[in-house]
């Protein structure tokens, strides 16, 4: 498929800049890839499409702190910075990018914080606005890392158009985050509250985690009309052994298994060995799923409304099928539901 298949008009008042006042209380599309209809429900009322035994896989990444903003060394000039990794823990290096890029050179210094309380060295140019630093702190990695999260900002898309509260500290991350790593929270997560993840457990619904920690490469615009020549960032994965017999568990007695998310969904794709089963797997994936594509571990997939143009809704158009999620699509426009992470979301059946 082409590029220019997933444009369409969003109206920008339609894109949440605020979540909603409960994170189960979203409105929730829900889109029956059978018969194409289309339900408007509450996102708590999803627990009764599923059934005792039925499986939920989430992706339990944990979103850091990642955007701050110093000062360059002798000039003075804002520069803002968006941490992407940790290299190697006892060098203090990270991966970052910089803006405005053309400010910055190897030898560069970057003063952050109330008295410049952090510095770091620029040490290496990666990409055209890439670039890797050298914190350099004398005192032991943990007191490091906290005073650095300190100092740095909740990593909202930059579709909110507003600056992060203490709020979205707690909202714009998911109840079960686990494993620190994302700069992008998996959004179809973050409707999940607690109450509903106790309902699902008392009517026995099961859940699983994998880890995927996403990465700013998931907003990046893509730049090539054949999507066949689009390359993915690589993100690092783990689908360990415990998700593994579940999933294969539930094949074996044919339950449904509904996928939360896109990132879940490439992890659990990057895994598929033989009849939908997968397999454990810790490293890299830079798997991109486009429309046509053959899915065979989820026959369910939660997911949010996403940005023309996106990764997420390419690859939820190869799950639900693109003339008929473009359709649902135009009908959440003309609904008014909301859209990005903070906004409403989709049950794809």
């Amino acid at each position: 498929m082409k590029l220019s298949e997933f444009k369409f008009k969003l109206p920008e008042e339609l894109i949440a800049q605020e979540p909603a006042p409960s994170r189960d209380e979203s409105r929730l599309m829900v889109l029956n890839r059978k018969t194409g209809e289309i339900e408007h429900r509450i996102f708590k009322e999803i627990i009764n499409y599923f059934d005792e035994g039925d499986l939920f896989i989430f992706n339990d990444t944990k979103v850091f702190p990642a955007r701050l903003y110093g000062n360059k060394e002798k000039t003075g000039a804002k520069i803002e910075v968006f941490l992407l990794r940790e290299l190697f823990e006892d060098q203090k290096l990270w991966d970052v990018l910089v803006e405005p890029a053309r400010k910055i050179r190897i030898g560069n210094k970057l003063y952050f914080g109330i008295e410049e309380s952090m510095v770091a060295e620029v040490i290496d140019n990666t990409t055209s606005r890439g670039r890797t630093l050298r914190f350099l702190y004398d005192g032991p990695h943990d007191e490091f890392k906290a005073n650095l999260f300190a100092l740095a900002q909740t990593p909202l898309p930059e579709y909110i158009k507003r600056e992060p509260t203490p709020e979205d500290a707690d909202r714009y991350q998911c109840i079960f985050a686990k494993h620190e790593g994302a700069v992008v929270a998996p959004a179809a997560g973050l409707h999940f509250s607690r109450e509903l993840m106790k309902r699902m457990e008392i009517k026995g619904i099961e859940s699983g985690f994998i880890t995927l920690h996403a990465g700013i490469g998931n907003f990046r615009d893509i730049d090539v009309e054949d999507l066949t020549k689009h390359r993915m960032d690589s993100e690092q994965m783990n689908v360990d052994e415990t998700i593994v017999q579940q999933v294969n568990k539930a094949k074996d007695n044919k339950q449904r298994i509904c996928c939360i998310g896109s990132s879940t969904m490439r992890a659990l794709e990057s895994t598929v060995v033989m009849d939908g089963k997968i397999k454990p797997y810790n490293g890299w994936t830079n798997k991109f799923i486009f429309p046509p594509y053959d899915f065979t571990v989820c026959d369910s997939m939660v997911t949010s409304f996403h940005m023309p143009y996106s990764v997420m809704l390419m690859l939820e158009t190869a799950f639900g099928g693109y003339d008929l999620v473009m359709k649902a699509y135009k009908t959440a426009i003309a609904e008014k539901y909301r859209f990005g992470a903070y906004g409403d979301a989709m049950l794809i059946i």
